[in-house]
């Protein structure tokens, strides 16, 4: 499987497809076990597609985090901003009444 198709995947999509290649990664190491097959390079190839998606999943979760990281940075300098200048409005203030 192709990594930009696995990208191009929504979320749930991934999910399923990971569950279905687990799915036959366990049948085929079942088989493998009892002898009735000896497939190894099928079982390699689930296992890199498995990691794959798994890659893929993390990537896009971390860009969604990238995301709203943003928006709290920008926030919380908004809101930074905001309470250093009623800082100073306050000082300022002092300032007066000792007068």
């Amino acid at each position: 499987m192709e990594a930009e198709k696995i990208r191009n995947m929504t979320d749930a999509e991934l999910q399923h497809q990971q569950g279905e290649l687990n799915d036959q990664l366990f049948r085929l190491k079942f088989q493998l076990k009892m002898g009735q097959t000896e497939s190894l390079k099928k079982i390699r190839g689930l296992r890199k597609d498995v990691a794959r998606i798994q890659t893929i999943m993390r990537q896009k979760e971390l860009a969604a985090g990238r995301e709203t990281g943003n928006a709290r940075k920008a926030a919380a300098s908004a809101a930074a901003t905001e309470t250093a200048a009623k800082g100073t409005k306050r000082a300022t203030a002092r300032k007066t009444r000792k007068k």
